[in-house]
């Protein structure tokens, strides 16, 4: 199953700061929910993990990240993941992220990411999946926030629990059809 996101946002931290910190793939890793980095293979490419878990289906990909487009003067950096499961599911995408100097001050983050994924969760469904991909990333940009405006400590190692992004998503789409048809009644 493909799926596709665009998501920005914005962080009150210099351009620089954001820049070096998005490079870093150990601040990333820890920003993101249920990820682990685990070793540098290159100055470029990492192993890690990512742990996700909604309702009874947990899934755990192992693969590797690599910075395939580095260009420090547009401030724009390109990613391919590439994971694993266990049971034979597998998850292959890029994500290409984009940094611009707010006219008063901070930085935004503009985001893109291209998804295949395949394996137990693509039972959840397209909607699904992207209501809870977009709620992680949410979650992403206000760690990297708490990280780079307060100089938080990283978040510790974890499994994310979905359920409750899962259960917030399927409430937003029931909410949202109500309002369809009650619409459609009321007119």
């Amino acid at each position: 199953m493909a799926i596709a996101l665009a998501e920005s946002f914005e962080v009150a931290a210099a351009l620089e700061d954001v820049w070096r910190f998005m490079l870093d793939p150990r601040s990333v890793a820890a920003c993101l929910p249920g990820a682990t980095m685990e070793e540098a293979l290159d100055d470029r490419t990492f192993r890690g993990s990512v742990k996700l878990r909604v309702g009874a289906i947990t899934a755990s990909y192992r693969g590797q990240v690599r910075l395939v487009r580095v260009d420090e003067s547009a401030r724009e950096v390109e990613m391919l993941a590439e994971g694993r499961e266990p049971g034979g599911g597998s998850a292959l995408g890029t994500v290409s992220s984009r940094l611009r100097a707010r006219p008063g001050g901070g930085t935004e983050v503009q985001t893109e990411a291209s998804i295949d994924l395949s394996g137990r969760i693509v039972q959840l469904g397209r909607g699904m999946i992207e209501g809870v991909a977009r709620q992680l990333f949410a979650e992403f940009a206000a760690r990297v926030r708490a990280q780079l405006e307060a100089a938080a400590p990283p978040p510790r190692e974890e499994t994310l629990r979905v359920l409750p992004l899962l259960l917030r998503t399927a409430w937003q789409r029931i909410a949202a059809l109500f309002r369809a048809l009650l619409g459609r009644t009321g007119a």
